[in-house]
């Protein structure tokens, strides 16, 4: 019998791409043939993909760059990028068609929906991006990551988590040392846009950490290209050992390691810190148009597992007080790691795999 299919439609940023990664894993195991629809931006984070995904790269486009000219041609890139999709799907014929959101995945799901073929959403935030806002009452059912996830009137939400990939859940068991006198490690990550705020102020803060502690701590930092020699030179300035990368391939080794994490409030990265189980320091994406990040984060927080900053509040002492909080108290570091752990769903992956497995099931052709 031939592989059930499914395409998988996502891309732009890592916040979209992981969980889609996650799910592939999933349907791969399952026998299933996988196909990820994205553009070329989303195609920059493909490097994790099994082999045995099949890429399809499609012409996309965002309203929100570009200036003018981009804005003026955005809809001729997505209107071409839907008929070249539409063309491939009467071919392809899936089973399922599942969207994660963000422009590259509204070709995919457009030529879904023309073609009446099975179709899904997985939202990751807690508030409905661009494109699944778009097709959230065009869809047979809606996944979402945080829970309560704002939808438009009349969609029923079904709450599965966000999925994690292999990468993170191999790491899931791995105990938490809290923090003390010998080396600690810091895991500075700020996501693929507005990282600057965290390279401005995160070594500020570490600068005023006492001493002894300032010893014994080992950082991590993911920054911006442009900005990872000046971030290199103010953790020098302040005597902190550190590593400064564009992007890390070992994060979940580096969560793992971490006796405290400082993020963005991306749902991937909530859903990482979570389900290995760390104590976290997020700071919300302050143009976050929606503020979907301020509510990503508040489960965390409420649990006792984070603490979440205001971005425009944010200052050097006021983070350096939450960092010496949690790394000079034992206590308190463990409790919250173990809170986080409590609020992770590490068997999100799995369950969406059986919503997109029922679904494919529950719109099979019947024979009379």
């Amino acid at each position: 019998m031939a592989s059930r299919v499914v395409i998988i439609a996502a891309g732009g940023t890592g916040g979209h791409m992981f969980p889609a990664q996650a799910l592939a894993e999933e349907m791969l195991a399952a026998g299933w043939r996988v196909i990820l629809s994205t553009d070329p931006r989303g195609a920059r984070y493909t490097g994790g993909f099994p082999d045995a995904v099949e890429i399809e790269v499609v012409d996309s486009a965002t309203f929100a760059r570009g200036g003018v000219l981009g804005k003026l041609t955005a809809p001729l890139h997505l209107l071409r990028g839907v008929v070249r999709a539409t063309l491939k799907m009467m071919s392809q014929r899936p089973d399922v068609v599942i969207g994660f959101g963000g422009y590259p995945a509204f070709p995919a799901m457009a030529a879904a929906w023309l073609t009446r073929h099975p179709r899904m959403l997985h939202e990751q935030n807690a508030v409905l991006g661009r494109v699944n806002r778009v097709f959230a009452k065009r869809v047979h059912h809606v996944a979402c990551g945080i829970w309560p996830t704002e939808l438009p009137k009349g969609v029923e939400g079904i709450h599965i988590g966000n999925p994690v990939r292999t990468a993170v859940l191999a790491r899931d068991g791995a105990q938490y040392i809290p923090p003390g006198d010998y080396p600690m490690s810091l895991l500075v990550i700020g996501g693929s846009q507005g990282a600057r705020v965290l390279s401005d102020v995160a070594p500020a803060a570490i600068s005023l950490l006492p001493d002894d502690m300032l010893g014994h701590l080992r950082v991590s930092h993911q920054a911006r290209a442009e900005d990872v020699e000046a971030v290199e030179q103010r953790y020098a300035a302040a005597g902190a050992q550190a590593e400064v990368q564009t992007f890390f391939e070992d994060v979940p080794a580096r969560l793992a390691e971490a006796q405290l994490v400082i993020s963005r409030a991306g749902a991937s990265s909530v859903a990482d810190i979570s389900a290995i189980g760390r104590p976290a320091i997020f700071i919300p994406l302050g143009t976050a148009l929606r503020d979907e990040q301020t509510a990503n984060a508040k489960g965390m927080v409420e649990a006792g597992a984070a603490f979440s900053l205001v971005e425009r509040d944010l200052t050097a002492i006021d983070l350096a007080k939450h960092i010496h909080a949690i790394l000079s108290d034992a206590k308190t570091a463990t409790a919250m790691a173990e809170a986080a752990k409590a609020y992770g769903r590490p068997e999100a992956a799995s369950t969406l795999a059986l919503l997109v497995e029922d679904l494919a099931e529950e719109r099979r052709p019947r024979k009379e």
